[in-house]
This record gives structure tokens, C-alpha cells and sequence, in this order.
């Protein structure tokens, strides 16, 4: 099947310094997603960054949201600029967009929906940090909206990998084509 790019965005999720750092195979992905990231632009795909974010003392994160209220703390004595860095290899160009989410999903909390559609994108292509954070979020979410989703499989890492391999193979297929980089470049 061939892609229809004209309609289609590159998402590269949470691929910012704060969360690389966190990530031991941080190196390999970073590889994967470069690749990617250059083969979109080289097909006039658009790639969208989207980063998780907070305002100054974090007021965002509410004492009943699990995942992030324990981090609240830390959260608001960070300098939030340098945490939401896209990381340098594979950092946005000149009128690439940068989306700041304030949850897990892409689309919580930030104009994503708004930019997709200015854009006039129906098929988005995820890559990211969590398998099993914001890309399970978001296409739950973009899936909820309608929208075509491919997922690359070796463009996203977990810190589990049993729960990558099962979202990638199990889960995910059911709302989304799901490839590995080099199936996707044959595309």
C-alpha cells in the first residue's frame, strides 16, 4: 500500500533531553528516530514535536493525578526550558512545530488537534518515549478522533520491554499499522 504523504505528519514524542536521560538505550533511539525524522522531510512529511511541559511550580499537576503528582515536587523546581529541549541530534528545523502537552497524551492539554488540522493531516505516524506513556496515549486518543495512525515500532522505547513487545504486537495493531523503521522507508 502506498503512503499517502499529503495528509501525513511525523509526531516525535517525547524525545526531549529531561526524558532521554532517563532511557539507558537512549543512543538506539535517538538513531531510529533521526532516520526518521529524515526520511519525512525528504518525502515533505511534516514532524511535529511534541514535549511534556510545566509552567513555574508546576500548578498543572493536580494531588489526584497518580503518575504525575509524584514528581510535582521536582517538577516545580526545574528549569522547565532546558527539561522540554528537544535533544540536539535530532532537534527541530526552522518552522518545524513544537507542541507542549501537559499530560501523558499528545493531546492533552496542548493545540496539537488545532495544528493537525491547520495542517490539514489525517494520518499521523507516532515515535516516542513511553511505548507504554504517550504513544499508548495518544493513540488511544487520535484513534477516538479518527485519525489514520501508523506506529514505528523501533522508533519507540519503554523501560520494560515485555510492555513494548506487547503493545507493539498485541495492543497497538488493533487501531494502528504498526512497521519497523526500514518497512516503513520501503513505504
Amino acid at each position: 500500500m502506498e503512503q499517502n504523504t499529503q495528509n501525513t505528519a511525523l509526531l516525535v514524542m517525547d524525545m526531549q533531553v529531561g526524558i532521554l536521560g532517563m532511557l539507558p538505550e537512549a543512543a538506539g533511539i535517538l538513531e531510529k528516530v533521526s532516520s526518521a525524522i529524515a526520511t519525512a522531510r525528504s518525502k515533505n512529511i511534516p514532524v511535529i514535536y511534541v514535549v511534556v511541559g510545566f509552567r513555574q511550580g508546576a500548578p498543572e499537576i493536580s494531588i489526584n493525578n497518580k503518575s504525575f503528582s509524584v514528581a510535582k515536587e521536582m517538577f516545580s523546581n526545574m528549569d522547565m526550558t532546558a527539561f522540554m529541549q528537544v535533544h540536539d541530534s535530532i532537534a527541530p528545523q526552522a518552522g518545524e512545530v513544537t507542541v507542549i502537552k501537559r499530560r501523558v497524551s499528545a493531546f492533552t492539554g496542548s493545540d496539537l488537534e488545532v495544528v493537525l488540522r491547520s495542517f490539514g493531516i489525517q494520518h499521523i505516524i507516532l515515535t516516542g518515549i513511553a511505548t507504554s506513556g504517550v504513544v499508548l496515549s495518544t493513540l488511544r486518543e487520535a484513534s477516538d478522533k479518527d485519525y489514520r495512525i501508523t506506529v514505528l515500532s523501533d522508533c519507540c522505547a519503554d523501560g520494560d520491554e515485555e510492555v513494548h513487545r506487547v503493545l507493539t504486537t498485541k495492543v497497538f495493531p488493533r487501531q494502528a499499522d504498526v512497521h519497523s523503521l526500514e518497512e516503513w522507508n520501503k513505504i
